[in-house]
């Protein structure tokens, strides 16, 4: 993985790092495999808590580099169908990734690279930062990742950039529910850290259960089947060691010990009663 780098620390915190600064971080075939790997490994380790998303060098990713682009212009219909949906692929996993996600957006966050802020689930951009959908000046549209964009932002922003593809501000993403913080670049480090340091405090299967349960109402009409899943997973989570242990730590006035990756509480079954 030489175009990505991954550390953690001892809290749980891992960071995954796209390194391809000489080509400002843009995607190829190799890089989408890459963090296809990485998430899959990320996502199966117990000992990581939460994950950051963040670019080497100048730029978070300029989207798709320009020589893969180039050879897939040659490439056949179904070359380019399976390089799509291996593009989408690896969306799919950092969108359903089962931990808080956090992508830290510096320099220019183009194509590919707003559609890894949108997979996220929060996003933090310096003040100088700023985005772009750039596929339709190359005739195409931004499709792989155009399912998560236009969830994030709406469709009815979403028209506006894709047609336009006209470059936007750290402002105008906060604006339009891109990124959730804008801060100067003086203050964006510490801006990540607080952010950091606020999923830490909180339950890990909690967490994953927040993510699952808001995926799941997303796209539901709120009646009455979806409130009785609601009050059986909300009782299920209250029933498990975690939601015990929470309750436990604030009538005694303590930090909680979350223990491992998350709750005991199986909500799939909870939902399905």
């Amino acid at each position: 993985m030489s175009d990505l780098l991954l550390s953690s620390d001892l809290r749980g915190v891992a960071t995954l790092t796209l390194d391809r600064p000489e080509r400002h971080n843009a995607f190829d075939d190799a890089l989408v495999a890459s963090l296809t790997a990485a998430l899959r490994q990320l996502a199966e380790n117990e000992g990581v808590r939460l994950l950051v998303v963040r670019g080497a060098g100048r730029s978070f990713s300029a989207g798709g580099d320009i020589e893969w682009l180039r050879r897939m212009g040659g490439a056949s219909f179904e070359e380019n169908v399976g390089d799509a949906q291996a593009l989408g692929r690896m969306m799919r996993l950092l969108d359903s990734f089962p931990k808080p996600t956090i992508a830290f957006v510096h320099g220019a966050a183009y194509g590919g690279g707003v559609g890894l802020v949108a997979c996220c689930d929060i996003a933090i951009a310096t003040e100088r930062a700023s985005f772009c959908l750039s596929e339709a000046r190359l005739g195409i549209i931004p499709a792989a990742v155009g399912p998560f964009v236009i969830r994030a932002i709406g469709a009815r922003q979403a028209r506006r950039l894709m047609m336009t593809a006209e470059v936007f501000s750290a402002a105008a993403a906060r604006e339009i529910g891109l990124v959730h913080e804008a801060p100067p670049e003086h203050a964006a480090e510490e801006a990540l850290s607080r952010i950091v340091e606020a999923l830490l405090r909180c339950a890990p299967g909690a967490q994953k259960h927040a993510k699952a349960f808001i995926s799941h109402c997303a796209s539901r009409a709120i009646d009455d089947e979806l409130m009785q899943e609601a009050a059986r997973i909300l009782a299920t989570l209250r029933c498990s060691a975690e939601g015990r242990e929470g309750l436990s730590a604030f009538l005694e006035k303590r930090a909680p010990r979350w223990i491992g990756g998350g709750s005991d509480a199986d909500v799939s079954q909870a939902a399905d009663r």
